[in-house]
């Protein structure tokens, strides 16, 4: 697919932008013009009053634009975010899905993902999908994950709400990654090991496993491939950065593992936890960091019950 299709498909399909309405593309100079141009250029074929923002890169993922900017996003109809970091996890894009922008983040997006790869997967399918698994989950107590690399997670996640990013975003309010496809989840506690095969935000992919020990949902120790840049990463947040924010599941079968966490954890059939900041999606952690880590090959048991998540892949 060219870059062209893939931005019409991301206005039309994804976002469901109408004649009139206002999209708002807020970048940062480490993108690439050539996305953001032809995200603009699809946005004004569509009838939109379109507008670009061009910022310096965030410092993490998770942290927040200025204060400009924040104050765009919440007075558009649609925002896209094709940003070096991610938006995601800010109180900015909190605040705009609650002012009622439908947003699409789009962090570490490049040419070659416009072209291939979960940006071009079926959507209409993934929704579907995202539907059933959401009715699978939904009461859900507890979660085990093992992989023959080690990885052993008992994770809490009673009374939590579990979330679909399914790529269509039609109603005011809704947010999105793109490439989307996971479902994912604000755990109440996390003990056990993580061993991280995949790759790691703030990384990249792993040649070797980062191991992640966790107590009471607090990453403990870091050992392996990028520990100790991933432990800078975290204590310079402070104790909230060894949060265990998230537990998602990749369900798009397009995804590849590519390096950049945008597509990664989308890919089916794989898990991922986070670090940081949750309180985007119902968790109880504010912090300017969001760090994902893929796991593959995961044994997902959900109440017992083998989820069998290799038929997502």
């Amino acid at each position: 697919m060219d870059i062209k299709r893939s931005a019409d498909m991301v206005i039309n399909t994804c976002m469901g932008a109408k004649k009139g309405e206002t999209v708002l593309i807020v970048s940062d100079t480490c993108t690439d013009e050539k996305i953001t141009k032809a995200l603009y250029a699809s946005a004004v074929e569509a009838g939109c009053e379109t507008l670009m923002l061009t910022m310096e890169p965030r410092e993490q993922h998770g942290s927040e634009p200025p204060m400009l900017v924040e104050e765009a996003m919440k007075s558009s109809d649609v925002l896209l975010a094709p940003a070096s970091k991610s938006l995601t996890h800010t109180q900015a894009r909190k605040h705009a899905s609650e002012n009622g922008t439908r947003t699409a983040t789009m962090p570490g997006i490049t040419i070659g993902m416009m072209k291939e790869g979960g940006l071009n997967a079926d959507y209409e399918k993934i929704n579907s999908l995202a539907e059933e698994l959401l009715e699978t989950l939904k009461g859900s107590k507890e979660v085990h994950i093992t992989t023959e690399l080690g990885t052993d997670l008992i994770i809490d996640v009673e009374g939590g709400k579990w979330m679909a990013d399914t790529g269509m975003c039609h109603e005011k309010g809704t947010t999105t990654n793109l490439p989307a496809g996971e479902m994912y989840i604000a755990p109440k506690n996390v003990n056990g090991k993580a061993v991280i095969d995949g790759s790691m935000g703030g990384i990249g992919l792993l040649e070797e496993p980062l191991v992640i020990e966790i107590k009471d949902r607090k990453a403990v120790s870091f050992e392996g491939e990028g520990a100790e840049k991933l432990e800078r990463m975290v204590n310079d947040v402070g104790p909230d950065g060894r949060n265990i924010a998230e537990l998602g599941i990749g369900i798009n079968p397009a995804a590849m593992l590519i390096g950049v966490i945008l597509e990664d954890e989308k890919v089916g059939g794989t898990i991922h936890i986070a670090l940081g900041d949750n309180s985007t999606f119902g968790g109880d952690v504010t912090v300017d960091l969001h760090l994902d880590g893929i796991i593959t090959n995961p044994k997902v048991l959900v109440d017992g019950i083998d989820l069998k998540v290799e038929r997502f892949a």
